[in-house]
């Protein structure tokens, strides 16, 4: 298992390198010159000099790009343009955590959703419950999360007053978020689960084990659930991943300090290394959740090699 863990970790760098490739040329892909694009219009030719010197435009692409990978080694992902303060203090000193506070709860929520919805609708197919808990499952993949997310506002904010609009910091601020990441990330896990478990159910292991006397409970949740999960874990890497990007709606309907809205201002300021840092943190969090997964796959089942 240790090897298995150091070949995955080296083979997440190339990975990690491309990401950072792609971020810095995100800079330089933009149409125009960044520096007047950072700089403003009405600003002037020595300012905007000033700027390309500030940025390093003036290097040759090779050298930006390496001197951006070693700020990246130490933890430097350069300055705001607004403030002139360090990327990564802007990231970290309060929006990262309130991202991954999100991401994390929000996925918490999903799976035991979407475990619990789709152990039941498996075990009891093409029941009333199985059509009515898939319905739902439907109705989840099928809305928009920001629609739902206005919804959950307009009914528990404004017309009940139960809840605040907006913020993150107190339980009250909380529960709308999470509920609408939540519950529209479970529809796709108790999909997932019931086709994987029926699948497992069908094998011949299953009724052999029920040939031999064993209660239901233990059969499903002892042999068939284990192997079920496999391809649920995979869903829910990839979810906690996509949370993290899709962060960016919820956290901007309802006024959250956190990573994603902070990509969306700082575009709409044009304070790019701004955004590349946020967009950096991200990828790697992204590739980082994926390598985890791919552990989890082998903890469920040592026989699946995953290369």
């Amino acid at each position: 298992m240790i090897v298995f863990i150091i070949r995955k970790l080296l083979q997440t760098i190339p990975v990690l390198l491309g990401v950072t490739l792609l971020v810095f040329l995100m800079l330089h892909l933009i149409p125009g010159d960044p520096a007047v694009i950072m700089a403003g219009e009405a600003a002037s030719p020595a300012q905007i000099e000033q700027m390309r010197e500030n940025l390093g435009l003036n290097d040759p692409l090779p050298t930006q790009y390496f001197r951006f990978i070693w700020g990246v080694v130490q933890g430097d992902l350069g300055s705001t343009i607004r403030g002139d303060r360090p990327v990564v203090d802007e990231i970290f000193e309060v929006r990262f955590g309130n991202t991954i506070q999100l991401a994390v709860m929000a996925t918490a929520v999903s799976v035991l959703i979407g475990l619990a919805v789709g152990i039941v609708s498996a075990t009891r197919k093409y029941s009333i419950a199985d059509t009515l808990l898939m319905l739902f499952a439907l109705i989840g993949l099928s809305m928009p999360t920001f629609w739902f997310g206005m919804l959950l506002m307009t009914f528990f904010a404004v017309n009940l007053g139960w809840l605040p609009t907006s913020g993150w910091g107190t339980w009250q601020q909380m529960i709308m978020p999470i509920a609408m990441l939540g519950i529209t990330g479970s529809a796709i896990i108790a999909r997932m689960t019931r086709a994987s478990l029926l699948d497992v159910l069908n094998q011949d292991y299953i009724r052999t084990a029920y040939a031999k006397g064993l209660p239901e409970r233990k059969v499903i949740y002892r042999h068939a659930l284990r192997n079920a999960l496999i391809p649920v874990i995979t869903v829910v890497g990839l979810q906690f991943g996509g949370l993290l990007a899709g962060a960016v709606i919820t956290e901007s309907v309802f006024a959250i300090n956190g990573v994603g809205r902070m990509i969306v201002q700082s575009i709409l300021t044009r304070d790019f290394p701004l955004a590349q840092g946020g967009i950096m943190v991200i990828a790697f969090i992204f590739v980082v959740v994926n390598t985890i997964v791919d552990v989890l796959y082998r903890v469920a089942n040592r026989r699946i090699d995953v290369t």
